[in-house]
């Protein structure tokens, strides 16, 4: 029986190759041991002098590696258990069979919180974006800068615990229990004549590769613009920002202007001052790089927020 497993999953990992599966190039060419010596030290300091029952934990480096697919494919800590869980390719990058034991979401979120809270978050990813880039995947060719929505499960308050809720008070009479149960953060926004209930995925995406760069979530209500200056990559290669029309206004147009960026944000007309058809060509000019950013909410959408939800956070 086992044998027949070994052969299933030979043959699964063949076609994998054939179909030429880019985590094969990043496992080898990434040299994995630089995380070693920083991660078992890491571990080390988190042992106790109690007792040692109790399951074995996840070896660190695996964790790790699941940390960096979530950050290359934009996926949260339950999509990120699923997918491990469904995908070969998944399971062959990070080292693992199919009978090997998977680290669930909550084991994956609190493996990220000891690393934060350890310093040690910024630091191992700025080793693998070295890494990255002396494989050609340096951020090149300029950036793009948009948001989405994600809409979450509509708390039902009363209109007293929402205006609390809204200042910044949870209602001192909720239990404990409650106040985890409740989203506080999410807000109400209305775009396009349709209101929803939740948060905005704001990332800065570079061109050549489409690999997020840096990236934030807010509640919903908070416009897209008011976090465009912070999601500017400063390492990238060329000084081209595209953005749509929402980023347009004239201080990020000065602020662009004074930082050496060169713009290329969309154009939107008013009831009074229509588009030129030199505007509109324009627009048309800009789509074409812009829209490289739909193929990277294609993944990230069905999975909703990005990872480090409810916190306003930039990362690598």
């Amino acid at each position: 029986m086992r044998q027949g497993k070994l052969f299933f999953e030979e043959m699964a990992y063949q076609r994998l190759d054939k179909g030429k599966d880019p985590l094969v190039t990043l496992a080898e060419t990434v040299d994995w041991r630089i995380f070693e010596e920083p991660l078992r030290a890491f571990r080390e300091s988190l042992r106790t002098t109690g007792s040692p029952a109790g399951r074995k934990p996840f070896d660190p480096l695996l964790m790790f590696k699941i940390l960096v697919l979530g950050s290359l494919y934009n996926l949260s800590d339950d999509a990120m258990e699923y997918q491990i869980r469904d995908r070969l390719s998944f399971q062959r990058f990070c080292g693992l069979s199919l009978e090997d034991r998977v680290p669930d979401a909550k084991t994956l979120w609190l493996f990220r919180e000891q690393l934060t809270q350890a310093g040690l978050v910024e630091f191992l990813f700025a080793r693998f974006d070295e890494a990255l880039r002396q494989m050609g995947l340096e951020a090149r060719k300029g950036q793009i800068v948009d948001a989405s929505l994600v809409s979450v499960p509509i708390q039902r308050n009363s209109r007293e615990e929402n205006r609390q809720i809204r200042e910044g008070n949870p209602p001192q009479e909720w239990s404990e229990t409650k106040v985890r149960q409740k989203d506080t953060e999410a807000r109400w926004t209305v775009k396009n004549g349709k209101s929803t209930f939740g948060y905005k995925n704001h990332i800065e995406a570079d061109v050549s590769c489409k690999l997020i760069r840096r990236y934030a979530v807010t509640p919903a209500s908070v416009h897209d613009s008011q976090v465009f200056k912070e999601l500017l990559d400063l390492g990238n290669t060329s000084k081209d920002v595209w953005a749509d029309s929402a980023y347009r206004s004239a201080s990020h147009l000065e602020y662009l202007r004074q930082e050496g960026y060169r713009e290329h944000i969309q154009r939107k007309g008013t009831s009074g001052h229509p588009l030129t058809g030199w505007e509109k060509q324009g627009n048309r000019t800009r789509s074409r790089t812009r829209s490289r950013v739909e193929h990277i909410w294609f993944l990230i959408i069905p999975y909703g927020l990005l990872p480090g939800a409810q916190e306003t956070a930039v990362a690598s």
